[in-house]
């Protein structure tokens, strides 16, 4: 799959995660309809992280012809997002709420924040520029 459509493919499951992942913070927890967005939203990132790491790095060095700093982000959705499932099914909500929170953080805000810098696709698409 060319890098162009595996970046459509990303964009089409971080979107929605980060609506779905915006709600669930503001919203009141535990209840079903938060299990419910819970699971689909972690599902949205697990496909995003793997989508990811077919994506090869676009910007600064990379490892072994394919993986760069960014792919890091990939990794910690990876990790994180079954052990925020694990954590809440096994009734361990402060560990469910760190990692939902980093997942978030790190997996929508930062991440994101790096994929709008000057060379990669999204910078280029939504300011016209690179």
């Amino acid at each position: 799959m060319a890098y162009q459509q595996l970046a459509y493919l990303h964009l089409a499951t971080i979107v929605p995660a980060f609506l779905v992942g915006s709600v669930l913070l503001a919203s009141r927890k535990g209840t079903s309809d938060h299990r419910i967005l819970g699971k689909i939203y972690l599902l949205l990132m697990v496909f995003t992280g793997l989508i990811t790491l077919l994506m090869p790095a676009q910007v600064g060095p990379q490892v072994l012809g394919h993986f760069g700093f960014i792919h890091a982000f990939s990794l910690l959705t990876l990790y994180s997002a079954p052990a925020a499932y694990f954590a809440a099914r096994h009734g361990n909500i402060k560990a469910h709420r760190g990692y939902m929170i980093g997942l978030y953080i790190g997996g929508i805000l930062i991440a994101g924040a790096f994929a709008f810098a000057p060379g990669r696709m999204l910078h280029h698409l939504l300011l016209g520029i690179g």
